[in-house]
């Protein structure tokens, strides 16, 4: 009986449905995949992991927003990841969504073990809660902001079963001491380890203020808290909590992972919370825990919020899967932030794929084409070959051990450096022993051999080592070697002379053809069209023709918030459409009317989305007279706005006030305090005195103004 294969397990977090697919979601993915791809390639039994969240309040909210039930709305946002990674060519395993049954069936399983083994009780909660990121806040306070994401919390109160977190603060510490590789980079553990020490309290782990979720077992009117649900997914797709024998050894067989890879700002959700949760069921944990930072555009984070997402599906139009791959690999420092941009796409593409390893890849294969009949050529030869193929051949050892070396620890820049370095110098190689000039010698032609196996056998050595990360285009240049499957190249015994004299070429095609400026200029183009039609999207789906307003009744608006360059025209243009501004001079009330704005189109207005909130909490900003710092519940969320108005309202009279705000600005900040909107307000006198837009029927928060 042959020797079982170790195994490797690797997981992505699984991703929330609020939202398609970006880029960020892609950088976590590709790196999991070029792991698992690499692990295979070491003989290893590999399973890797990835899916999708899909349940919680955020959702709940964002499936009636869009008029779709939860169940209708996980369906398809699921499914749009899901259709990305099969385009990408992404080689996951399994792909678990949290609204399976065998999930809901693992979930409730660990919550009754849990209960069983003490660390469940049943309680009421009374604090801030963040939808967007589903988090329980440390300070209770109304209005404190999200340590996550920045938005301003909700106040929850409720009853909750809790789970005893403060009881686990010391085996948590313990832990972390006695496996500090648990936790990369060395940063993220220094930051899990200060929040444990400074105290933990106990966590709710059920909700009762809404129903999309996994109800607890034997209390349906209560669901499981989303990160206990989203978390067990690394148990559950793998077999935890079914009676099916087959799902039991599955179990038995993977967990623990061998590696949760996530992005930095759930490190507290994987390294406080779960390892808790495995502790107290008594469950093996995962033997690491890796977090890398984050993909910037213009040194922002991308979001869905800050309206900077760019789509995968962009640059695969333009470049392709493997153009993307290696610039995340190669341009990002791991475990650090990275900064994205077309330009800095295109010219890494340019620098390392075209004029580097395809540049290479044309050049070997022609002259082998053409000197050899397409076939390798031999290289043992009497005194063909000369120190210079000796070093070759010597670095190629030598960055086979530096490459694995440095992809182990993580540091995969680095190893591409290291890979490049090993290409650079057969570029030098072949540009020093000019194998052209041989080829016309009577003398040249064992020489010019030697020459062209070392070039071919450093190529191969190349793509088979860089595979997992761009496995497209050296399975190609693989095929024009000649040599098969790439894949199947066993990475534990990869070294140099393996390559056979007299394999005969396949047919040698370019792979990677050099981009101009048009690529950068096409993909900024599509970006926009993509963001315009959403913006379209969201614009049709309601009537987009209002009513008329009697001239008479119009008043002019101005806006107080956070104004951008052209702003308050835009809006007091936009009400302009949407009701007659009246003409310059004095208006029947005896105010002083505004100056006509230009016309706009009807298509300009529905750019603007006005929504109806209630102000939940409101404060003066310190050292500004005129602000105040507002919270305003707008049916989905909750934003923070600041607003000009302090002079005309004292915050105690807004809270509870239905408001007008603009909900689609950019944020930008205002003495230091992010503001994400503006609040809609008409100007009166000479000194623009701020009245409040209002309603005299009720009108529910999130009611879009058309």
């Amino acid at each position: 009986m042959s020797e079982q294969r170790p195994k490797f397990f690797i997981t992505t977090p699984i991703y929330y449905v609020n939202a398609r697919p970006h880029i960020g979601h892609t950088y976590t993915t590709v790196v999991c995949d070029a792991i698992a791809r690499r692990q295979r390639m070491m003989g290893c039994d590999t399973y890797f992991l990835t899916g999708t969240d899909e349940h919680g309040q955020k959702i709940e909210r964002s499936a009636a927003a869009s008029g779709k039930s939860p169940q209708e709305f996980t369906d398809h946002v699921s499914a749009e990841f899901r259709a990305l990674w099969d385009r990408m060519g992404i080689g996951y395993d399994q792909f678990i969504r949290t609204t399976s049954p065998e999930h809901k069936r693992g979930v409730q399983a660990m919550f009754t073990l849990l209960k069983q083994r003490g660390y469940i009780y049943k309680g009421s909660y009374s604090g801030q809660y963040c939808v967007s990121d589903e988090l329980y806040a440390d300070d209770n306070t109304p209005g404190t902001l999200c340590p996550v994401c920045g938005r301003v919390t909700e106040t929850v109160e409720e009853e909750n079963y809790f789970f005893k977190l403060s009881e686990m603060a010391e085996p948590l510490l313990k832990l972390y001491e006695e496996r500090p590789e648990l936790i990369y980079p060395e940063t993220r553990r220094n930051e899990v380890i200060a929040f444990v020490k400074g105290g933990l309290r106990d966590l709710s782990i059920s909700r009762t203020t809404f129903s999309w979720g996994i109800p607890v077992p034997d209390d349906p009117a209560h669901v499981i808290y989303v990160w206990l649900d989203a978390l067990c997914n690394y148990i559950t797709a793998v077999g935890f909590g079914s009676a099916d024998a087959a799902d039991r050894a599955r179990y038995e067989r993977y967990w623990p992972a061998d590696v949760h890879m996530i992005g930095k700002e759930i490190v507290r959700f994987h390294c406080v919370y779960w390892p808790a949760f495995l502790l107290a069921a008594g469950l093996p944990l995962p033997r690491r825990i890796v977090a890398h930072g984050w993909l910037l555009f213009e040194e922002s984070k991308m979001s869905k919020s800050r309206g900077n997402v760019v789509r995968s599906e962009t640059i695969l139009e333009v470049l392709g899967a493997d153009a993307l791959r290696y610039f995340l690999f190669r341009e990002v420092a791991f475990g650090q932030d990275g900064s994205f941009s077309f330009d800095a796409l295109v010219q890494r593409f340019n620098s390392d794929l075209a004029n580097g390893l395809g540049n290479l890849s044309s050049r070997v294969l022609a002259m082998i084409q053409r000197y050899f009949d397409g076939e390798i050529p031999g290289n043992d030869a009497p005194d063909a070959n000369t120190n210079a193929e000796s070093a070759i051949a010597a670095l190629a050892g030598e960055t086979i051990a530096e490459y694995h070396r440095l992809f182990e620890a993580f540091q995969f820049s680095r190893a591409l450096e290291t890979l490049w370095s090993l290409l650079s110098a057969v570029d030098k190689y072949i540009v020093e022993t000019q194998p052209w000039t041989l080829a016309a010698k009577a003398d040249g032609r064992a020489r010019l051999a030697a020459i062209l196996y070392t070039t071919a056998e450093a190529l191969r050595i190349l793509c088979a080592l860089v595979h997992p990360v761009i496995p497209d285009s050296t399975a190609k240049i693989f095929t024009q070697l000649g040599l098969g499957d790439i894949a199947r190249t066993d990475l534990r015994t990869l070294h140099w002379g393996e390559l056979k004299p007299g394999t005969r070429l396949g047919k040698i095609e370019a792979v990677f053809p050099r981009k101009d400026k048009s690529a950068i200029e096409r993909m900024q183009q599509m970006e926009e069209d993509r963001k315009s039609a959403t913006e379209a999207a969201a614009a049709n789906a309601s009537p987009a023709t209002p009513p008329p307003v009697p001239a008479a009744l119009a008043t002019p608006v101005v806006v107080a918030g956070n104004p951008t360059p052209g702003a308050a025209c835009a809006i007091t243009g936009a009400t302009a459409s949407a009701a007659s501004i009246a003409t310059p001079g004095t208006t029947p009330s005896g105010q002083r009317g505004a100056e006509a704005a230009p016309l706009i189109t009807i298509d300009d207005f529905m750019k603007v989305d006005l929504r109806v909130g209630t102000v939940l909490t409101a404060e003066k900003v310190e050292k500004a007279d005129k602000l105040l710092r507002l919270t305003v519940d707008i049916g989905t969320e909750v934003r923070q706005i600041v607003a000009s108005i302090a002079k005309a309202y004292a915050p105690e009279k807004l809270i509870g006030r239905k408001v007008v705000i603009v909900a689609n600005l950019a944020p930008r900040k205002l003495r230091g305090i992010e503001s994400r909107g503006m609040i809609v307000a008409a100007s009166l006198g000479d000194e623009g005195q701020p009245a409040l837009a209002s309603f005299l029927e009720e009108v529910p928060n999130g009611a879009r103004l058309k």
